[in-house]
């Protein structure tokens, strides 16, 4: 049962009201963050000059790292302060919500702003004396061109937006609607990860806490051995899943209704345009931002299910997907930004259901804080584990065996549990 507060349990249908409508719109931080940037950059680099405060010009290019800073360090705080969620819509307007379009309309202004970002960051990126497009000297950077620094903030925060990007994909790719699953695809160019269209829906759905599924990572399992498995795993899962469902259509492989193969082309074209447009200069900048990218879809990937695992039958089958399967985080900040991928639980259970009403579960297993703050702890194995090993052993009543177990780690896991 969802949780019962008071304002889908006690109060009146008639009275409900999503305290969180209006604050969707925070979802276009991440796609607009290096516009702010570099006006605030530009700012401060103005008022060193105007005030000779030399020390103002000198500190601006912060800001360009804008995308880890929010990520890291800000949205953690928020989290923290602002505190969980707490709002579930009631069963009775379950349908009004969901037929909403204006939250629908706030996934798909991601797109623009994200791909507008894009091109602005490529140009900055390449801009220079003697570039195909000038220098940055109206923004009072010294030389006229970004410095290695300013490079590698400017392409981890537009790696950020790519990888938020591929949650809003992730919401759009799960929808009926045929135009919804185009854009998932568009937006999944900029990382060059459009293969998750594909696996995440036929492959991880089907496959979540087992040990056949690769985005599921296992209890004892760091996020450095599950970046790779998820990676590679996820690539391979995708092309056979695809390659059989083309089989079954009496198509071959190659085929140009091949979802992960079209999907790849629109990469091709995209990173192709900027390169005609910029130069062969801006593919570093597109390799690293996007392996930035994907990389942080996959540190939420582990975080979502560590150490979970659904019982198998005699037969060999497992049983449904449950709110006991997914690790879930209820701060409203992130839940915000994240378009409530947080109530993962709920995702799981109702797969084609819009975000707006997805719902927090008593039953579920919780994340000590929001995705933001576990992202940071997961890139430390020895501090994930000691926060996280104790959470699945608690889930599982101390029994281990139960848990999805890191292969070749079980025996010294269980002894370690006193289960030897």
């Amino acid at each position: 049962m969802a949780n019962q507060t008071v304002d889908d349990g006690l109060v009146d249908a008639t009275q409900w009201r999503d305290k969180k409508r209006h604050l969707w719109l925070l979802g276009l931080v991440p796609p607009t963050a290096i516009f702010m940037a570099t006006g605030l950059i530009a700012l401060m680099n103005w008022l060193s000059g105007v005030l000779d405060w030399g020390w103002l010009g000198a500190v601006s290019p912060i800001w360009w790292w804008i995308g880890p800073m929010l990520i890291y360090v800000l949205l953690p705080i928020l989290d923290v302060f602002f505190g969980p969620d707490g709002q579930n819509p009631p069963e009775e307007l379950m349908e009004e919500l969901e037929a909403d379009k204006y939250y629908r309309y706030c996934t798909y202004v991601y797109i623009p702003f994200q791909f507008a970002s894009l091109v602005f960051a490529a140009y900055l990126w390449t801009a220079g004396p003697g570039g195909r497009f000038g220098d940055l000297s109206w923004l009072g950077v010294d030389g006229g061109s970004l410095g290695l620094a300013s490079k590698i903030g400017l392409t981890f925060s537009i790696g950020l937006m790519g990888g938020i990007g591929i949650n809003t994909a992730h919401e759009l790719g799960h929808k009926k609607v045929s135009m919804e699953r185009w854009l998932s695809k568009v937006t999944l160019s900029q990382t060059f990860y459009g293969h998750f269209f594909i696996e995440h829906n036929r492959g991880h759905h089907v496959r979540v806490a087992t040990p056949e599924d690769p985005a599921s990572s296992r209890f004892g399992e760091t996020f450095w051995t599950f970046l790779p498995r998820s990676v590679f795993g996820s690539l391979k899962s995708a092309w056979s899943l695809e390659a059989n469902r083309l089989r079954k259509a009496g198509k071959p492989v190659f085929h140009p209704s091949n979802d992960v193969l079209n999907a790849w082309a629109m990469s091709v074209v995209l990173w192709g345009a900027l390169a005609a447009i910029f130069g062969w200069q801006v593919l570093p900048f597109m390799v690293i931002q996007a392996i930035y990218g994907f990389s942080l879809l996959e540190t939420v990937n582990y975080l979502e299910h560590y150490g979970l695992r659904r019982k198998q039958n005699e037969r060999g089958r497992y049983e449904r997907t449950t709110p006991s399967h997914s690790w879930n985080s209820d701060h409203i900040c992130t839940n915000i930004f994240l378009y409530h991928l947080q109530r993962h639980s709920d995702h799981h259970a109702n797969p084609t259901r819009r975000y707006q009403t997805l719902r927090s579960f008593d039953e579920a297993p919780n994340l000590p804080s929001g995705y933001a703050s576990m992202i940071t702890v997961a890139y430390f194995p020895p501090l994930w584990r000691k926060i996280m090993d104790k959470r699945v052993i608690a889930h599982y009543d101390g029994d281990l065996t139960l848990a999805n177990l890191q292969p070749g780690k079980e025996a010294r896991l269980l002894a370690a549990n006193g289960q030897a």
